[in-house]
């Protein structure tokens, strides 16, 4: 994985600045008081488009624009926040978006795509099948496909974790969710950047464990989906590119039930009143499985609340759990 200089993640935050300011991180004592340790929530879901992924959309359009000028449309394949990032980076650009997505998927994340100006085409039963339908139609129609993970969406993602790690430098661990990586490459980018050594650790939903049995084996390792909470967990196949550095620099990955998730959305609401969804809770379930750990009793940790777009009638049952 090529890693950019801190002189790099600034340029690509002075682009992110031109669309949002940064978001802000708040320990909340609630949640310290559950997990037995100092947390600080990186609140992501204050963006624009309530996700990360806002942000390295900006920077990959930004640098596409700059390559290509002439180019008028780009297309992706997402489960929603990918694609709102897309569609949202397009529109400033002034270029049409087209976005695939799986039959079945958020009611609520289409219809915020379909506000931001893209062409919403549903295919695939999973993620997988959409990614592979969308690269043909990208190879049949000659159009640009923005991947789920490039550099330079880590390095616009990677912005958010410059604000945290430089507020908060000596965080003993960050856990990260992880869909198709490019938010623990961020994380990753971030802290080589910064020369610190906090302890970087991926969570994945456990009923979609192929990047943990990934790093278990060394080598990319498909596995079957069938997360009903976390669907911006839900991945089939592993990024080559994002295991590539996963393998190298992360320092563990950890495996959240739908249970596990849903728990943490509720006390996410509960202790601060914030909307997490399935995977922007991810990290804070997480946390609560290590909560009796080393890795976590007494430390100073850092838990980004990644988005808090989850439709409401989802919502509403996981708020009726225990």
């Amino acid at each position: 994985m090529y890693l950019p200089t801190i002189a790099e993640l600034d340029a690509a935050a002075a682009i992110v600045y031109q669309a949002m300011p940064p978001t802000p991180q708040y320990s909340w004592p609630l949640l310290n008081q559950a997990l037995g340790a100092e947390a600080w929530v990186k609140h992501e879901n204050h963006t624009p488009l309530g996700a990360f992924k806002v942000r390295g959309g900006l920077v990959y359009m930004d640098a596409l624009r700059r390559r290509e000028p002439e180019l008028r449309g780009v297309l992706a394949a997402t489960r929603g926040n990918h694609g709102q990032s897309v569609a949202f980076a397009a529109q400033r650009h002034g270029l049409a978006a087209k976005i695939f997505v799986p039959f079945g998927n958020s009611i609520e994340k289409n219809a915020a795509m379909r506000s931001l100006g893209a062409e919403l085409i549903e295919v695939g039963m999973d993620f997988q099948e959409t990614r592979e339908h969308a690269t043909r139609v990208a190879r049949d129609e000659g159009l640009h496909m923005v991947p789920s993970w490039h550099p330079d969406l880590v390095a616009g993602v990677a912005t958010g974790w410059l604000e945290l790690l430089r507020a908060q430098p000596d965080l003993d661990l960050v856990l990260v969710p992880i869909g198709q990586g490019s938010g623990i490459c961020a994380a990753i980018a971030a802290r080589q950047a910064l020369g610190l050594k906090t302890k970087i650790v991926g969570v994945v939903s456990s009923h979609a464990p192929a990047y943990q049995l990934s790093l278990r084996a060394g080598k990319s390792i498909a596995a079957p989906v069938t997360t009903v909470v976390a669907d911006g967990l839900a991945c089939r196949q592993p990024d080559p590119a994002s295991l590539d550095a996963i393998l190298e620099f992360a320092d563990d990955i950890v495996a959240v039930s739908d249970d596990e998730v849903a728990h943490a959305m509720r006390l996410y609401y509960r202790a601060t009143h914030n909307l997490a969804e399935g995977a922007g809770a991810a990290a804070l379930a997480a946390a609560m499985q290590l909560r009796a750990s080393a890795l976590v009793t007494g430390r100073k940790i850092g838990l980004p609340l990644t988005g808090g777009n989850v439709d409401a009638g989802l919502f509403r049952q996981i708020l009726q759990g225990p």
